[in-house]
């Protein structure tokens, strides 16, 4: 039989609720499709971090590299200052593994409002392919104070280092700046990746969104970058969208798109709104891969702390994540019956979370998952 170690971090708020059933839905599938997954928890989140001040040392990340795959619940308390866990954790845990491609399929599924007029699940049915550790989220930054001063900033990646030196001069307003960062190779694997994707599944279209524009050096760059990646793949069309004109279009006509590539900021933008298309958070779940490596999925919504241990959340978008990752694990199969049975209970209607206008705990929503899992293919 075949085995998968996989890590578990469960994280903060309903973070352990949701996976917990995410678990319990892909030990059902394995059970059927015959292989085996070896859980492996970790204790990473805010009462780690408050008991023992430390997010993820670099020993524990080798540990989880061990590991074939994460499986993440969510992460962010209002007793840590905003964002400490998320980059000192998530940020972390996806440059280290140099997760570089963000994977967000956004569908529709039948049973499920979508607040957009007269649009169905016909309409509604894309992936996003968003790059994942560049852009303006390396991190690098920093206030300014009138004067002068000199300031020594550093990217390291395992593509490159780079350090910026800087000298300010700044005669009145305190400023802020960031920067942010494209490289060849970072650009052209992820669009490499997203042209391969649309051959994969049958695309004939491909956008690619970008601020070029305005932001013409970096993404210009980009737009270079794809259409040179884009001679090798003459079966799949590609065009281009501003970032804000493709917010406009995924509202008044969603069903013209297929597979998007996006850079790493207006990734994180666009993926909020094509969660919303398809019916809310609580169905939008996520992909950080390294085709080479080690991947983590995780439901794209926060953490939720007012609802920890109310046994009330949806854990919908963290088993479609758990889909993803036994995908990615070659388990295409399982994923497809994971997706299936979500989308029959769905579509049924009669096991439904409170966000989705229902009644039914989290822990019914996994158990009615499970049960159509055994029903449709055991």
């Amino acid at each position: 039989m075949t085995s998968y170690d996989v890590a578990v971090i469960k994280g903060d708020g309903i973070g352990p609720e949701i996976i917990d059933e995410g678990v319990k839905v892909i030990n059902a599938v394995s059970e059927l499709n015959g292989f085996d997954v070896n859980w492996v928890e970790f204790p990473h989140g805010a009462d780690h971090y408050l008991e023992n001040n430390v997010l993820m040392p670099e020993e524990d990340l080798r540990e989880i590299g061990k590991n074939q795959a994460i499986y993440l619940g969510a992460l962010g308390d209002p007793r840590c200052e905003p964002g400490v866990l998320e980059k000192g954790i998530l940020l972390k845990t996806r440059f280290y593994f140099d997760q570089y491609v963000n994977l967000r399929p956004v569908k529709l599924l039948e049973g499920v409002e979508c607040p957009l007029k007269n649009k169905g699940p016909k309409d509604i049915d894309f992936v996003v392919v968003r790059e994942n550790t560049e852009d303006f989220y390396v991190g690098i930054g920093n206030r300014v104070s009138p004067g002068k001063t000199r300031q020594e900033l550093e990217v390291l990646r395992s593509l490159y280092n780079i350090k910026f030196g800087l000298d300010i001069e700044c005669d009145k307003s305190e400023v802020a700046y960031q920067i942010g960062v494209l490289s060849r190779e970072g650009s052209e694997r992820v669009i490499r990746y997203a042209f391969e994707l649309a051959r994969k599944q049958g695309h004939e279209r491909l956008c690619a969104v970008d601020k070029a524009n305005v932001l013409s050096h970096v993404y210009n760059f980009w737009r270079q970058i794809v259409e040179e990646v884009s001679t090798d793949y003459s079966d799949v069309t590609h065009e281009y969208n501003f970032v804000d004109a493709i917010t406009m279009w995924f509202v008044k006509n969603p069903e013209w798109y297929q597979t998007v590539v996006t850079p790493n900021m207006f990734g994180d933008i666009i993926t909020d709104l094509g969660a919303m298309i398809q019916g809310g958070l609580g169905l939008a779940p996520g992909g950080n891969i390294n085709p080479e490596g080690v991947s983590m999925f995780e439901p794209i919504h926060g953490s939720a702390p007012k609802y920890k241990g109310q046994n009330r959340a949806n854990p919908l978008a963290t088993i479609w994540a758990g889909a993803l990752l036994v995908e990615e694990l070659g388990e295409e199969e399982s994923a497809e019956k994971i997706i299936s049975a979500i989308g029959s209970v769905l579509a049924e209607g009669n096991v439904r979370s409170k966000d989705l206008g229902g009644s039914a705990s989290t822990s019914q929503m996994g158990a009615a998952v499970v049960a159509k899992i055994k029903e449709l293919h055991g």
